[in-house]
């Protein structure tokens, strides 16, 4: 009935919801926002309206037009590891050298850990009651495949996409590359990157952008991908629990993804962009995570280990080699409390990452 009022008679539903309000799903009437653009301007308040909407191709084009220079968009993801657990979020973006905002205790951390990875960040798996694993993901994959794939971008060839999703998940905290994708898939490359762009927009899928400077042209240019939910990740990639998971080929990659998104939930949450990058050269000097900041730029390596050494950073020093202003660093793992490896570099448990 309330869907119906909102969208048929949209001045009558804002009469009867007067602000501050809440309106859940906005993208089902749109046209509520002309009405809503024309109240924020009158009033001149801020905080009057806040909207949430699960699809966001034809959301964001909506409030886009209608509410562009008034409207703040935060673009949020599912659960951390302490909200799931009820402590709520981070209040400050992660970042290496400054206290945890969230300590969330893990008295046997790697059970912990890939419980949660396998669980996911929906909601519904933190339950008590918490439906059957594969049963949630498969009807989750559906609505989204017939809902926001099919129907609002235009996909016809839904058998070709979820191989395509299947391979992204696949291929967690791994270099893109889309030409071998498609030939796995069975697509041309021009038609993955325009799926590939599919499960960016919808926050399936997140692509870490190399960090390089003009005057260096040896550092690879090629984003990271990164499957932003890992138990949707785990259902496709078929890991059939949180133990075979942790034992399984994908574990070290998946442990990553699941740290740098605790780490951009740090952020995004928050209301910030994430100014994180990757550092990678033609010599195979790796950095997983760069966080550029105030002139700074921390590096962080993600290991899945409780007993991180010096041989971890090794790497840290090529930084200096730039000419870059080099601040703390760290390596998040699975050691039970903050320690120092050296002066500049600690190991930071993953549990205090978000």
């Amino acid at each position: 009935m309330l869907l119906a009022l909102a969208r048929d008679e949209p001045a009558l539903f804002l009469q009867c919801f007067p602000p501050p309000v809440m309106i859940d799903e906005i993208q089902y009437a749109p046209g509520l926002l002309p009405l809503i653009k024309e109240s924020v301007d009158a009033d001149g308040g801020k905080g009057l309206y806040w909207l949430t909407g699960s699809q966001p191709f034809h959301l964001m084009q909506n409030v886009s037009e209608s509410l562009a220079g008034r409207v703040a968009v935060m673009h949020l993801q599912g659960l951390s590891l302490g909200e799931s657990q009820g402590q709520g979020g981070a209040l400050q973006p992660f970042l290496p050298g400054m206290p945890p905002a969230v300590v969330v205790p893990s008295p046997t951390p790697l059970v912990r850990m890939f419980e949660h990875i396998w669980r996911g960040s929906f909601p519904a798996p933190h339950v008590s009651e918490a439906p059957d694993h594969d049963l949630f993901y498969a009807s989750y994959l559906q609505t989204y495949l017939q809902r926001d794939v099919r129907d609002l971008a235009q996909v016809g060839d839904l058998t070709a996409f979820t191989r395509l999703l299947r391979s992204a998940a696949a291929r967690t905290a791994q270099l893109l590359n889309l030409a071998d994708m498609a030939r796995d898939v069975g697509v041309a490359p021009n038609t993955a990157r325009h799926w590939l762009s599919i499960l960016q927009a919808s926050g399936l899928v997140w692509l870490l952008e190399p960090y390089h400077t003009n005057h260096s042209k040896r550092l690879v240019k090629t984003p990271k991908l990164y499957f932003l939910d890992t138990g949707l990740a785990a259902y496709l990639t078929e890991w059939s629990s949180p133990a075979t998971l942790e034992a399984g080929a994908l574990s070290g990659a998946i442990f990553e993804t699941w740290v740098l998104g605790e780490m951009l939930k740090s952020w995004w949450h928050n209301g910030k962009q994430a100014p994180f990058y990757y550092y990678r050269d033609k010599d195979q000097k790796e950095i997983d995570v760069l966080i550029v900041r105030d002139g700074r730029i921390h590096p962080i390596e993600i290991k899945k280990t409780a007993q991180p050494g010096c041989n971890a950073v090794r790497h840290f020093t090529v930084l200096k080699s730039l000419g870059l202003e080099v601040g703390t660093g760290a390596v998040i793992c699975l050691v039970p409390e903050r320690l120092p490896l050296t002066a500049q570099v600690e190991a930071i448990p993953a549990c205090q990452v978000a």
